[in-house]
């Protein structure tokens, strides 16, 4: 059975920080790209930004590059997201993900093989 188990969550003062992590069981970590998704209240589900299994491609959309970052340990089967200078927009429920497709075109898309349950972020003024 897969698992994507995130964490790190919570609620911070615009302009500080979060780190998001997500624990990935049940499948061959390395064979899959993985990444994070946001759903704001009353918007559609937008990815944030996407890591391949070997690292190699990274995909960030325009909204959080230079602030975010995304990396994996594949030793770990742990995904993470480094979220720095947050912005009241930022507020959102987070998912991380898990799919053979990968960067800007699986980010458009919103869908994904296998999901995990989300992790609230909350940007406060």
């Amino acid at each position: 059975q897969v698992q994507l188990v995130e964490s790190g969550g919570g609620s911070v003062q615009a302009g500080g920080s979060l780190r998001l992590s997500c624990t990935v069981s049940g499948l061959t970590f390395t064979d899959y790209c993985v990444g994070w998704f946001r759903q704001a209240p009353g918007k559609k589900r937008e990815g944030v930004a996407t890591i391949s299994g070997t690292m190699r491609s990274v995909y960030y959309d325009d909204s959080v590059k230079g602030r975010f970052t995304i990396s994996r340990e594949n030793a770990k089967n742990t995904l993470h997201l480094q979220m720095n200078s947050l912005k009241l927009d930022d507020t959102a429920l987070y998912y991380c993900a898990a799919d053979y497709n990968c960067g800007y075109l699986w980010a458009v898309s919103a869908r994904s093989e296998y999901w995990g349950q989300g992790t609230q972020v909350t940007v406060f003024s």
